[in-house]
């Protein structure tokens, strides 16, 4: 028998077996039924909580951005180059663990989804907020500055290595979580020398 929840309850509810299932699958093969049949509902009572298929998935995207942001938040009372590396760890860890999913939300947003890219670009906007921040340099909010463009463009860099790196088989790795954060740190140190 079903349970019965209120309805914000139940659209948490669909969201989070969205993620789970994320985790093995890109969202253009989300299943509506499977997850409907995971929730204990029908397929049409997935839909009186997200009108289309649609819907959910721009709820799933969404939330998978959030999450992004959640685990990569460095702890704020570490030195500033340490919550750097700090986060840039657990993005690749994120990426490593997640890295169909994550090439399908990379691939949905450049394949022109407009609801994955809007949420893409929100979600590089704000690692980019965050890293512009931790340098020192949170006055930087306009688009054109050479300073908020460099970031953003190493954070595609950061985010297409630890793709590659993480498709690797772990023992053909060329190194180590934290060598590749420190590689990542020393190329940015290197572009913001050259901006």
């Amino acid at each position: 028998m079903r349970q019965r929840l209120p309805a914000e309850d139940r659209r948490r509810q669909l969201v989070g077996i969205g993620l789970m299932m994320l985790r093995n699958r890109p969202i253009h093969e989300l299943s509506i039924d499977a997850v409907a049949e995971e929730a204990g509902i029908s397929r049409g009572l997935l839909f009186h909580y997200f009108p289309t298929k649609r819907d959910f998935y721009i709820a799933v995207i969404s939330a998978a951005g959030r999450r992004l942001l959640r685990v990569t938040k460095p702890d704020p009372t570490l030195p500033p180059d340490e919550q750097l590396r700090q986060m840039l760890l657990a993005f690749v860890a994120f990426v490593s663990r997640r890295r169909d999913s994550y090439i399908s939300f990379v691939r949905g947003a450049a394949g022109g989804d407009n609801y994955v890219v809007e949420v893409y670009s929100e979600t590089r906007a704000s690692l980019t907020a965050r890293v512009l921040d931790l340098l020192g340099e949170s006055t930087v909010d306009q688009p054109a500055s050479p300073v908020r463009l460099t970031v953003h463009a190493w954070l595609a860099y950061v985010e297409d290595l630890a793709i590659e790196w993480s498709g690797l088989p772990v023992d053909d790795r060329p190194s180590s979580p934290e060598e590749l954060v420190d590689h990542s740190i020393a190329a940015l140190t290197t572009l913001r020398r050259l901006s």
